[in-house]
């Protein structure tokens, strides 16, 4: 790569004015509800622009404070965590905008470089490392413009940064038309929850008419109009065992074992989208066999009794039947249900509802962080309809969320696939190969 060539970040940038230059101080009472919108550092991804919290000012605070306005095609640095000198390029969008004091633009002279070739050369984890080896701050961590534009990247000869961009660019591509789907899928599951868990399937396999188009389909109860096949009650009714982790003192993290043996089910574990071991933890099978009250196995309903706004109590899943027994550990509950009423997987599906969510929050109880115990647990009351129509009910969700799981294997393929190239073009390892005439053709 002996034509390859090192070049400051400040070089890049356009010989114009604030082609390398901060966004603006704007403070709270500056900001309105529309207007020119204000990206903030919570916008700037790693590699991607994220479209949420939008706030404004006024054209007359942009004129009072001689703002500098983004627009799209530029590149967006943070001087902030996490990670520090993470880049997005605005996307189009409608209206105006101004970014904040912490958020560096940088306008590249395309004469010389490729955008797209510097902004992924910027987003490289070595890149990322070296911001953070130069920032400083004593609350927050942050790194200057001056010395942002001082770092040096390795820059191919111009015809080779376009080919290496265009080959990232179509990796990028596919990531996000696959989010798109998964986004897509993910809402089809959401509408398929709220009619199945209201509306049921007739035995022609067909969703019921709603209460409005057919009342005589439905019947009052506890918890409103149900299917007339349908019952309403507590889960204290229908399950066998409902069981909480062991005290404290018996399971700790102390007694976690680097081996795999014996997998704990922890809080981190519960997701409403499925059991997630991509962190697991281990005992020995000597503490195992001590603790078999709570052992835990194949298809299994696992409930966290603690969480928050963003992981509320009562999320629940299915404990895989691939993999082999564990316990619970305290605030994870495991449930068994009678078979001649419920279902295990549609209990676990029901208790992610939007209805029985609500229900389990009329028995937690704290501020931050809120609790359900076992007692109030069963309490909580949910639609219970006869085992086949459970069935069918969950073959249906099962089935959408097949197609979200091929979606995101998918997605990580494509994540893999790129990160293994950046690895490999940006750093020279890797040539790639460009027709000059084709590349002449494509800027003409």
């Amino acid at each position: 790569m002996s034509d390859w060539g090192l070049a400051k970040v400040k070089d890049v940038a356009k010989m114009e004015p604030l082609s390398f230059t901060d966004g603006d101080w704007i403070e709270s009472p500056f900001i309105v509800s529309q207007g020119i919108r204000l990206i903030q550092t919570g916008n700037v991804g790693v590699g991607t622009f994220k479209n949420k919290n939008k706030k404004f000012i006024s054209e007359e605070t942009f004129t009072q404070l001689r703002c500098t306005e983004v627009f799209p095609g530029d590149m967006l640095i943070c001087r902030l965590a996490d990670p520090i000198g993470r880049a997005c390029i605005v996307p189009e969008l409608p209206g105006r905008f101004i970014t904040s004091v912490d958020v560096c633009i940088l306008r590249v002279d395309e004469d010389t470089h490729d955008k797209r070739f510097i902004f992924y050369k910027i987003n490289e984890e070595s890149f990322l490392k070296r911001c953070a080896e130069v920032s400083g701050g004593t609350t927050r961590q942050r790194i200057s413009r001056s010395n942002l534009g001082l770092l040096e990247i390795e820059v191919a000869p111009k015809p080779e940064q376009r080919k290496i961009a265009r080959i990232l660019t179509t990796l990028d591509n596919l990531i996000e038309k696959t989010e798109a789907l998964i986004a897509k899928y993910q809402s089809i599951k959401q509408g398929m929850m709220h009619d199945l868990f209201t509306r049921g399937v007739d035995s022609s396999g067909q969703l019921r008419h709603t209460q409005e188009q057919a009342p005589d389909l439905y019947k009052q109860s506890e918890l409103g109009w149900i299917p007339k096949e349908w019952e309403a009650g507590a889960i204290g009714d229908f399950v066998d065992s409902l069981i909480d982790g062991p005290f404290g003192s018996n399971l700790k993290t102390e007694h976690y074992v680097k081996e795999p043996a014996v997998r704990v089910v922890r809080l981190q574990n519960i997701s409403c989208s499925g059991y997630d071991d991509s962190d697991p933890a281990f005992i020995s099978q000597a503490h195992a066999n001590f603790l078999s009250r709570h052992k835990v196995v194949g298809g299994d309903v696992l409930i966290a009794s603690l969480g928050d706004d963003n992981h509320p109590p009562g999320r629940s899943c299915l404990y895989p039947r691939h993999l082999s027994p564990a316990v619970n550990k305290a605030d994870c509950f495991r449930l068994r249900c009678n078979p001649k009423t419920a279902t295990n997987a549609f209990v676990s599906y029901s208790l992610n509802t939007t209805f029985v969510r609500r229900e389990t929050k009329r028995f937690t109880q704290g501020v931050t962080l809120v609790r359900i115990n076992g007692s109030n647990m069963k309490k909580v009351r949910m639609k219970l309809p006869l085992i086949d129509e459970q069935n069918e009910i969950v073959k249906r969700l099962e089935a959408i969320e097949s197609t979200i799981e091929q979606q995101q294997t998918l997605e990580q393929k494509y994540r893999l696939q790129k990160s293994g190239l950046m690895q490999d073009l940006l750093t020279g390892k890797v040539r790639v190969k460009f027709d000059e005439a084709e590349e002449a053709s494509a800027h003409a």
